[in-house]
């Protein structure tokens, strides 16, 4: 058996403190000893380390006499890092910058100009090689701040990237990001870090990500959009508490993002949910459920192709619940999920629970940004000990 070492022990209170502060927002040493179950000498021994280390600092005073160290209240040293998430649409860029908190602090949204015919002559499949050095931001030390450039590059895409590196510093304003995370259409390598093939976003170049990379001086991480809405799922949506779930993504494209056992999984090559291409009765599945195409469909008929799409999935991976995101999705409610559900019944012989999406706003960029918010927790406050 491994005994935790005393340095592993003050590795895990820590994390644990910062991230009831992350959960609760401020807390008294009272407050932590009694959510943590840690010693009085344990606690005050963590907060003078997290003070030190300037990562928590005190807030203010509670109670009746507001004097002494029990009446002290901690909060996290909210602008020690900011991200920003980064949702690029067939037509739209959007970020958020939020601090280590999580909370918003900036946010910026530009147009993007539709594709030239060059645009679309030049595939994915050409791009040389990448440089040894990896993905974007392979390399940099972690827990430093990084500032936008928004300058030219002269790489592929430089329009496009342009755009990005605009929208992230408008967005950022004078803050240095300390990690950037991207969600764009489209599968994702997980060995280079870049989109595997064309998907069909106006400018978009081989190697975009390593020319992003020159433009805004922080690592920047690259995920598919379905990817990034699963993580929003998961962490503040209808899959929370759940190990394993399917997110169905019904929106103008048609995709899923696999969690099990409470990790996202991406497949071998990056193409793990793309039911699109699934080969239905009457067509694939991202002709018979995107957007475009079930306008005239009243809810049953839409039911029953979205449960047949379902049920690939289902049969397969025994998810337990399968969640309906993306416009259809979300505007489907409760009744279409439970029309689905019905259908999916039949189908299969496995209880699966089908719920509506219930992530507010922009799933995409909710889970651009709780990714970003991840890695700087594990880089400023440190990894959770295994």
């Amino acid at each position: 058996m491994k005994t935790a070492t005393p340095q592993m022990a003050r590795a895990i209170n820590d994390r644990l403190a910062l991230d009831l502060l992350l959960e609760h927002g401020t807390l008294t040493a009272p407050q932590l000893r009694a959510l943590t179950g840690l010693s009085r000498p344990t606690v005050s021994d963590l907060i003078e380390r997290l003070r030190v280390n300037g990562l928590i600092a005190v807030v203010g005073e509670s109670g009746e006499d507001r004097r002494g160290p029990n009446a002290r209240v901690y909060g996290i040293v909210a602008d020690r890092a900011h991200v920003a998430g980064v949702d690029i649409r067939r037509d739209t860029v959007n970020v958020t910058v939020a601090d280590i908190t999580g909370r918003t602090v900036g946010s910026a949204a530009r147009p993007l100009e539709t594709a030239r015919p060059a645009d679309t002559a030049r595939p994915l499949e050409t791009a040389r090689p990448p440089d040894t050095g990896g993905p974007s931001g392979a390399g940099r030390p972690p827990g430093a701040g990084r500032s936008v450039e928004p300058g030219r590059s002269g790489e592929p895409g430089d329009d496009l990237v342009t755009i990005i590196a605009g929208t992230v510093a408008e967005a950022a304003g004078p803050r240095s990001m300390h990690a950037v995370v991207v969600g764009a259409p489209g599968m994702v390598n997980p060995h280079s870090g870049e989109l595997a093939a064309d998907n069909g976003v106006p400018g978009w170049r081989p190697n975009l990500l390593r020319a992003l990379g020159h433009r805004i001086d922080a690592p920047v991480t690259l995920e598919n959009e379905v990817n990034l809405a699963a993580v929003a799922e998961h962490r503040i949506g209808s899959a929370r508490g759940r190990g394993d779930f399917v997110l169905l993504w019904l929106d103008d494209g048609v995709g899923a993002a696999i969690t099990l056992d409470g990790r996202l999984r991406r497949g071998a090559s990056g193409g793990a949910g793309e039911v699109g291409t699934l080969g239905l009765r009457g067509g694939l599945f991202c002709d018979l459920a995107s957007a475009g195409s079930i306008g005239g469909l009243d809810q049953d008929s839409l039911a029953a192709r979205i449960a047949e799409g379902a049920f690939t999935a289902v049969a397969v991976l025994d998810p337990g619940l399968v969640v309906l995101g993306g416009e259809t999705g979300r505007s489907g409610g409760d009744a279409l999920a439970a029309r689905v559900g019905e259908r999916l019944a039949a189908l299969s012989p496995v209880p699966t629970q089908v719920r509506p999406s219930t992530v507010e706003g922009n799933a995409i960029l909710h889970g651009a940004l709780l990714t970003a918010l991840s890695i700087a927790h594990r880089d400023i406050f440190g990894e959770v000990p295994a």
